[in-house]
């Protein structure tokens, strides 16, 4: 039975702003994989750049840290190398829209069995605040002073629109919610991805935690139909007045490492590779 020491970095504690919900994300995820009693030795954490990137710093299992906005096909790589591995790719809103948007969009295409968490917090926190991609219309920041012109991006329709299986938004002021919440994304068998609102309380001064408290509802408590795919969609365009957490979308789907006959049965890492000749390829080439 896993246990939450276990995913404890004794010596090394997160360095986060005092009151970012970077905290809440990272101590919600330890206790999700406790809940789902995974064991560190099976767990890969891949990451981009950003605030949120450095919790594989703080999660005692296996990690990457990698390019900024390249975790998803770093994740997707170790998943496809070695189908036994729980994968999960941590980052921010800035991580997966901006730089990383395009591995978001090819990412989610492949249904392969991994899971996304992104914080979104709404501001580029760790180059000192200005607009991410989900930042309003009309906010102000060091660069944008006369207000952003730009729309934000939804993150969640456009997930569930281009093929994630399992689409679902948290909130670190929420604990209990996003434990459970995290601990159903990571077991889902296929692509699940979930966005987690995370108040930057240094940089962001309009979505605070009470902000957050103020409009969030529950999906489930509503009895919103997650099968129901253009309902889901128009979910994941709310904002404002109205903020839905919860899962939003979610169905079965044959995973992409099971259509390949190479992997289907047997891992890369543990295939044998010793007698395999190549040189016919390299002919090909010549």
């Amino acid at each position: 039975m896993a246990e939450l020491k276990q995913f404890n970095t004794p010596g090394r504690d997160p360095n986060w702003c005092p009151g970012c919900g970077d905290y809440g994300i990272w101590n919600a995820f330890k206790r999700a994989l406790v809940t789902i009693n995974i064991e560190p030795k099976d767990i890969v954490i891949a990451t981009g750049i950003g605030c949120g990137s450095k919790i594989n710093h703080w999660v005692n299992t296996y990690g990457f840290h990698g390019l900024h906005g390249r975790l998803i096909p770093i994740a997707q790589g170790i998943k496809l190398t070695n189908t036994d591995l729980t994968v999960i790719a941590v980052g921010g809103d800035g991580d997966g829209y901006s730089e990383g948007g395009n591995h978001f969009l090819n990412g989610v295409r492949k249904n392969i069995n991994m899971t996304y968490f992104i914080q979104n917090n709404q501001i580029y926190g760790l180059t000192k605040g200005q607009t991410s991609p989900t930042s309003d219309e009309e906010t102000k920041t060091k660069s944008t002073p006369e207000g952003s012109h730009d729309s934000p991006i939804h993150g969640l329709s456009t997930a569930i629109i281009n093929g994630a299986t399992f689409v679902a938004r948290g909130f670190a002021g929420d604990m209990n919610h996003l434990i459970k919440l995290m601990g159903l994304a990571i077991q889902h068998k296929g692509f699940a991805f979930v966005e987690i609102l995370q108040p930057c309380v240094t940089f962001n001064k309009v979505n605070t935690y009470d902000w957050y408290k103020q409009r969030v509802y529950y999906l489930q408590k509503e009895k919103h139909n997650s099968k129901d795919k253009i309902a889901a969609i128009g979910r994941g365009m709310e904002w404002g007045d109205k903020i839905p957490l919860g899962i939003l979308y979610q169905e079965e789907k044959t995973l992409y490492e099971n259509l390949h006959s190479e992997i289907k049965e047997n891992p890369l890492v543990k295939q044998d590779i010793l007698n395999i000749d190549i040189s016919s390829i390299f002919e090909d080439y010549m």
